[in-house]
């Protein structure tokens, strides 16, 4: 079992994704760390990231963008985004368990984890359209 090193700057990157509800890019962790007067450098921010991530503390999201999104709630859930916008929200509804049971079927896998990235229009954007 690997033994956990939050250095500070790990810590305070981790908190800053646990009190995130936009699933931030490493660039917009890096602003939200400016903001709190913390300069740390790329590197550091990015090292970080991926420390948390192979230590499972966070999830890397890998949604179509050209950067990787961060998400600190790890439970089960799965994510919509916008495709007008970009904006990212969990969704906590489960997917149908045929629907496992199909796949399964079809792949011969057997499923211990799913992660569905649905997308649409949000909200906003719509009445934004209207």
């Amino acid at each position: 079992m690997n033994k956990l090193n939050l250095t500070p700057q790990r810590k305070v990157i981790y908190d800053i994704l646990v009190q995130s509800d936009d699933h931030p890019t490493a660039a917009e962790v890096i602003e939200r760390l400016r903001e709190m007067g913390q300069h740390l450098a790329y590197g550091t921010v990015y090292n970080s990231l991926r420390y948390l991530t192979d230590m499972g503390l966070i999830r890397e999201l890998k949604l179509g963008e050209a950067s990787s999104r961060y998400d600190a709630r790890m439970e089960n859930h799965h994510h919509i985004q916008c495709a007008v916008c970009g904006k990212v929200d969990e969704v906590h509804t489960e997917e149908p368990a045929e629907w496992l049971k199909a796949i399964e079927a079809e792949t011969g896998y057997t499923i211990d984890h799913s992660h569905l990235v649905f997308e649409g229009v949000c909200s906003g954007c719509r009445a934004a359209a209207k």
